[in-house]
């Protein structure tokens, strides 16, 4: 079954959320350039979080990611922003082995697509893993607290207090914004 939103009509303004993540290389770095990709290939940077440190979730691993979350505006459709994401993860050498969680230079999802529910085979909309997950749910809060998920009803600030993820996280410091994305 496919939704509207993934073949959104040419020239509607969507607001997005992307979550923007990675665990090798140089991991802020990767950040800055994703941002940088993402906001010359998909649509204008609204807000960005603070970057968020944070053990790997689903996996072991000895490397912590680095987390963000970006508010963009874009007229690209879902299915579109996927493919770009995809085509963006891959300039920063990220490689899919196929066997579930690991170790990557740059992960982006899409979290929000307006406030749309999209379930193609290609693309699930809201991520479905948003709830169980700190790492996204703390930066949505910081640049967006009162956004309503669509599905449970719930705004991101309700979320964050009733989350059980018991990994470990912490902020690290200044807002990304701050940091040059040049």
């Amino acid at each position: 079954m496919e939704s509207a939103s993934a073949t959104t009509a040419p020239n509607r303004l969507n607001r997005i959320f992307l979550g923007i993540g990675g665990n090798l290389g140089d991991r802020l770095g990767n950040l800055r350039r994703a941002v940088k990709l993402i906001g010359e290939r998909i649509g204008r940077i609204e807000k960005v979080s603070s970057v968020y440190l944070s053990e790997p979730w689903g996996f072991k691993h000895a490397k912590y990611f680095t987390n963000i979350v970006a508010e963009v505006c874009t007229t690209f459709s879902a299915d579109e922003v996927l493919t770009k994401a995809f085509e963006i993860e891959a300039k920063l050498k990220r490689t899919r082995s196929g066997h579930g969680y690991e170790g990557r230079t740059m992960d982006i999802d899409i979290l929000f697509f307006n406030s749309e529910i999209i379930n193609t085979e290609r693309l699930m909309v809201p991520h479905p893993h948003i709830c169980q997950r700190l790492f996204v749910l703390l930066p949505m809060q910081e640049i967006e607290p009162d956004f309503v998920h669509p599905q449970n009803g719930k705004t991101m600030k309700e979320l964050t207090k009733i989350c059980n993820d018991a990994g470990k996280i912490r902020r690290l410091g200044a807002k990304f914004s701050n940091i040059s994305f040049c």
